[in-house]
């Protein structure tokens, strides 16, 4: 009987995987303007690495900072401002970010449409027994 739920299982971490993919997904967005963090310097944009679960399914296991350098603008007056006159910002194309929402997104309602096809298939075997 564990086998007729596998499929809600993998669907169901393919969902929470996804919905953590948005979530940091708009907290880069939220940090696309953060010159100063608590461990010093501009936000770095992070991304989330998936692993295929020996069971089925997939898991969130890292979080990895980008390695792309801070984009430097020239202003002066702002307080982060270095000596000459350059703010370091976090590498954060926000393009890019609205493209990877739209792709988590369309992952996630891809895994409701498959835990609804499980949940189909499931109340048609239950309806066939019966």
């Amino acid at each position: 009987m564990s086998d007729f739920f596998s499929g809600f299982r993998i669907s169901g971490s393919g969902m929470t995987a996804q919905r953590f993919r948005l979530d940091l997904l708009s907290n880069n967005i939220a940090n696309i303007q953060t010159t100063r963090t608590p461990g010093g310097g501009p936000y770095q944009r992070k991304m989330p690495v998936f692993t295929e679960m020996l069971s089925g399914g997939v898991a969130v296991t890292a979080l990895v900072p980008d390695p792309s350098s801070p984009v430097r603008v020239q202003e002066p007056g702002h307080p982060d401002a270095d000596a000459k006159g350059f703010v370091a910002y976090p590498a954060v194309d926000l393009g890019q970010e609205m493209v990877n929402m739209i792709g988590a997104t369309r992952a996630y309602q891809a895994n409701v449409s498959a835990f609804e096809a499980s949940k189909q298939m499931l109340l048609k075997a239950l309806e066939l027994g019966a």
